[in-house]
């Protein structure tokens, strides 16, 4: 089959809002106040009670039906107005959290610079949300459009300060790997990027939804994926096909195997491609991509001619009475018709993908470790951060250098299977070892909307 090559990661730019002057005078103080109802800058800074409170707090369950909740785009003021105060109502909480599960590591691994300076983004990321949270709290949310845009611009520099978050833990990890165990890595990075898929992608629906619902509306003006496509609400996809997907990955992941090995392994298609169902499209090409890798490179270093075969398999309609309806928008302020978007009841409430290979399947010695971000990190030979070890947090810790590899087993599935548990799915491998390797990737699309949570 023609595989069609995967376009790069869009990079993050600051949208051509209205900028906001915020004081950058240290790393605890900066914030955003209202007074008379509408925001203006000045300086907040976060105490313990802050965060203590804010931590003790629920953590709202996050779905995919939350973030449709508010209709496709374009939104009405209201529903623009509430998707910005949903958006506000959890962030201060989960930065709270994180907060909180950062100063319960062991002081010697809070004070690594590293880790610290992940500590004190957290701190200022807070401080910008907070005195909007404190607002809320006294009867003034965002009320206007004029502060909308001014919450989305700041949403939006958040996302970009958070880039790097993952690359920067990881590798103080590695320089604190003699006061920490791998379990205990394993156990917080864990948390942490479940809690970070979740902020991410909270901030960048409203973001997403705020450039999709201009009536002027331009994609590229937008710091966070924003495709002009109708089968999009915000950053999900309601129709999203998996094959097409993973042609696109598979393009990417040969044309590193051609650049490194010579060769260009053979991928078929199988089960269902034509199945559809609501996701979103980031999160499936970051797992399919690292699932090629793997299946890829075996593939390549067993010396086997035989295809990797992925057969999708979409799971039974649902019920009537559990499809969630998306309310449309109230009136065509924007360059999409109602009836352009291909209803949720077409699409699967979920899709199982299988990857196998004839790679030789995953040495038993290997298999019990499959699952740790810290897979053959700590030992006494690999002293210093940036050797060359080919573990999961040195790959973690490099992988914000843009360098392409085709890395193996150590990263990618712990990472995968955080993205796909995140929203009910799952990830299962069985291995054959000296015979090869099969993957069960489950995604679950959107609903019913659950009104106890």
């Amino acid at each position: 089959m023609n595989i069609i090559a995967r376009q790069g990661p869009r990079l993050f730019r600051l949208p051509p809002l209205r900028r906001i002057a915020h004081p950058w005078s240290s790393p605890r103080t900066l914030a955003t106040q209202t007074r008379g109802g509408s925001h203006s800058s000045t300086d907040y800074e976060v105490t313990d009670a802050d965060i203590r409170t804010l931590a003790s707090k629920h953590l709202h369950p996050l779905s995919l039906a939350d973030l449709v909740k508010h209709g496709r785009p374009p939104l009405s003021e209201p529903s623009l107005l509430s998707s910005a105060n949903f958006a506000l109502s959890l962030l201060p909480i989960r930065l709270a959290h994180r907060l909180q599960a950062l100063r319960n590591l062991p002081y010697i691994v809070v004070s690594n610079p590293n880790i610290s300076k992940i500590y004190d983004t957290y701190i200022k990321s807070l401080s910008i949300l907070l005195p909007y949270w404190h607002n809320a709290a006294q009867g003034r949310p965002i009320a206007t459009l004029e502060e909308e845009i001014r919450f989305t611009n700041t949403l939006a520099q958040l996302v970009a300060q958070h880039t790097d978050t993952i690359p920067i833990l990881a590798r103080g990890f590695l320089e604190c790997k003699r006061y920490i165990s791998p379990a205990e890595v394993t156990r917080f990075l864990d948390e942490h990027l479940r809690a970070r898929i979740g902020t991410r992608l909270v901030a960048e629906q409203h973001i997403a939804l705020h450039f999709s619902s201009q009536p002027h509306w331009d994609p590229e003006a937008s710091p966070t994926p924003c495709p002009e496509y109708p089968s999009f609400v915000g950053v999900i996809d309601t129709a999203l096909r998996p094959a097409t997907v993973v042609e696109s990955c598979a393009g990417f992941v040969a044309d590193i195997c051609e650049l490194r090995y010579g060769v260009r392994p053979l991928l078929y298609i199988d089960g269902q491609p034509d199945a559809t169902f609501a996701s979103v499209p980031m999160h499936l090409e970051y797992i399919v991509t690292e699932m090629l890798k793997n299946a890829f490179r075996a593939t390549i270093e067993n010396k086997s001619h035989e295809p990797v075969v992925v057969t999708i398999a979409p799971e039974p309609p649902l019920p009537d009475s559990e499809i969630l309806n998306i309310k449309g928008p109230d009136k065509e302020i924007g360059p999409f018709r109602n009836d352009a978007i291909r209803p949720l009841d077409d699409n699967a409430p979920g899709v199982t993908i299988r990857i196998r290979d004839r790679g030789g399947g995953i040495p038993p010695h290997v298999l019990p470790n499959i699952w740790s971000y810290s897979f053959t990190t700590f030992s006494d030979e690999d002293e210093m951060p940036g050797s060359s070890g080919s573990d999961g947090l040195h790959a973690l810790s490099n992988a914000g250098s843009g360098v392409s590899s085709i890395a193996g087993l150590g990263y990618g599935l712990p990472l995968s299977r955080a993205y796909a548990e995140y929203f009910g799915g799952g990830i299962a491998v069985e291995s054959l070892y000296r015979w090869g390797t099969d993957v069960y990737l489950r995604l679950k699309g959107i609903g019913k909307i659950d009104d106890k949570k």
